[in-house]
Formats: C-alpha cells, sequence, structure tokens
C-alpha cells in the first residue's frame, strides 16, 4: 500500500489541512494518506501545544468519515522532539509492505536543509511537496523523487488564528469540522493557553 505521512501539530487540525491532503490524494498514487501527530516539533516552541493525546483524537474526530484518512501517534513512542527520519525509519521497519511518502508544504521544503539527516531524507524518501502562500518552489532543483504541487486549493487558515479566536470567545465555525468544534468547545480546549508563537 502507497501511504503518505502528513506530520503536523495539528494543534488543532482545520479545514485548510483536510482540503491539502484530499488535494494531494486526487493528485498521485497514494492509497492512504497517514496524518502523523508530532507531539513536539523541534523548531515550534511546545507551550502553546495542547496534550498531544487530545490533538490526536481531534484529528480523528475530523477524518472519521473519511476511510482514505488514518491517523497515527507514532512520534508519541519515539524520542521528543520528533524528527521525520526517525519517524519514517520506524515506520519503515514496522511496516515493510507499505510504501511511505513524506507530504511538507513549500516552507518546511525551503528549510528541509536544516532537519535532522536531511540529505539521507531527501535522497531516500518520495517526497510531495504543495505551494504555500509567500514560498517559491524551486522547481529547477527537482529530484526525480520529489513531486511539486503548484495548483493547491489552499485557504489561509492557520492553527494560531483558530487559537486566537478561541481564546477570545470568537467562532470558529467554518474554520474546522463541526464535530471538532463541539470537541474542543466541550472540553475547553485552548481557552487558557499562551497564545506566543
Amino acid at each position: 500500500m502507497k501511504i503518505g505521512l502528513y506530520f503536523g501539530s495539528f494543534n488543532p487540525i482545520h479545514n485548510g489541512h483536510l482540503i491539502i491532503a484530499q488535494h494531494v490524494l486526487n493528485n498521485s498514487d497514494l492509497d492512504q494518506i497517514w496524518f502523523v501527530v508530532s507531539p513536539q516539533n523541534p523548531f515550534k516552541p511546545s507551550k502553546t501545544l495542547l496534550n498531544e493525546y487530545d490533538r490526536l483524537n481531534l484529528v480523528e474526530i475530523a477524518i472519521a468519515d473519511n476511510n482514505r484518512f488514518k491517523t497515527s501517534d507514532i512520534e508519541f513512542k519515539l524520542p521528543k522532539p520528533s524528527y521525520t527520519i526517525d519517524s519514517i525509519t520506524y515506520l519503515r521497519e514496522k511496516y515493510p509492505n507499505n510504501k511511505f511518502t513524506i507530504i511538507v508544504g513549500g516552507d518546511s521544503y525551503q528549510n528541509i536543509g536544516k532537519w535532522k539527516n536531511s540529505e539521507l531524507l531527501l535522497s531516500q524518501n518520495d517526497i510531495i511537496v504543495y505551494a504555500r502562500p509567500g514560498f517559491e518552489l524551486n522547481l529547477k532543483a527537482v529530484r526525480e523523487n520529489i513531486t511539486f504541487l503548484t495548483e493547491v486549493p489552499l485557504l489561509n487558515i492557520s492553527a494560531t488564528y483558530i487559537r486566537s479566536c478561541i481564546i477570545h470567545k470568537q467562532s470558529i465555525q467554518y474554520l474546522t469540522p463541526d464535530n471538532v468544534i463541539k470537541e474542543i468547545e466541550k472540553n475547553g480546549y485552548f481557552e487558557r493557553i499562551n497564545l506566543e508563537k
């Protein structure tokens, strides 16, 4: 089976994430996309992060009606912070019959040289890079194992904006699925977090 690995904090998951994932499915030969929830991103502060199990639960709720979307908590079992190279190595050992492709945004791809073992990551993995506003993709420096998706329907939604709306008692309707909103409201998620990035 061909699996796309969509790594993220998903703090919280929103419609922008879901649209990108569906677009990648529509424009690739992937069978499924796994949303890999990262407990701690080495490039992001952790003080604004909702508990990883709560974030995983929100992703599961958001994708429940799509049988080609799955969640993965594999990074919960690995040392923190989470590094993509370690996660994909672990997944290959655990699921030797699956073929994995990494899905990243143009912003992350621009900084991939700073990632742990980046040259190994770039040379040994198929990667799908989707365009992000404000980040130009260098289509000339293309390796055979890297696919660029330039015509991506993007929503200018950020998890930071959603958290800010929650803190300020503003509606997040249409930004994330309704069932996710219900779960956030039921549990009071993000109401007392520090909004600093």
